[in-house]
């Protein structure tokens, strides 16, 4: 299966590193576009635009890693932060605007109160995206 655009939501996990090298790995066979993005959530208290300077730093970093890791891959990934309350439909919305083929998500192992848990995200780009979804979710680890 072929995919010629492929975007990459990324949080600066470790499933995001994984992730995007499987991603590099798809489009090295059909020659795809890949767009990561990072979302930043602004408290409700602040308008939506609000410059979060600590939030746009650590967005500038995990995307600066992010290209480090498609150029090991010999691959070009561009990156975008964008501003949302709502990461779930942040993310569909930009696979609607770029005509994504493929949305890659890369998930770390969650526990909530001794459950396995997806969290709000996941769920709600499985369930509304335009596009194919591949959910990466990273080995389970006992570390924090």
């Amino acid at each position: 299966m072929k995919f010629a655009r492929i975007l990459v939501p990324v949080t600066g996990t470790v499933a995001d590193n994984e992730a995007i090298e499987l991603a590099c790995q798809l489009a090295r066979q059909g020659k795809s576009q890949i767009h990561a993005i990072y979302i930043i959530t602004p408290r409700r208290d602040l308008p939506l635009d609000a410059e979060i300077d600590s939030e746009i730093e650590k967005a500038e970093q995990v995307l600066e890693a992010i290209e480090d890791v498609g150029r090991k891959e010999s691959c070009r990934i561009d990156g975008e932060v964008l501003q949302s309350r709502d990461i779930g439909s942040a993310i569909v919305n930009e696979a609607v605007e770029r005509e994504a083929d493929l949305v890659l998500m890369g998930s770390a192992y969650q526990l909530r109160y001794g459950q396995f848990d997806l969290g709000d995200v996941v769920p709600y780009v499985l369930k509304n995206s335009p596009c194919r979804v591949l959910l990466y979710q990273s080995a389970y680890s006992t570390e924090e």
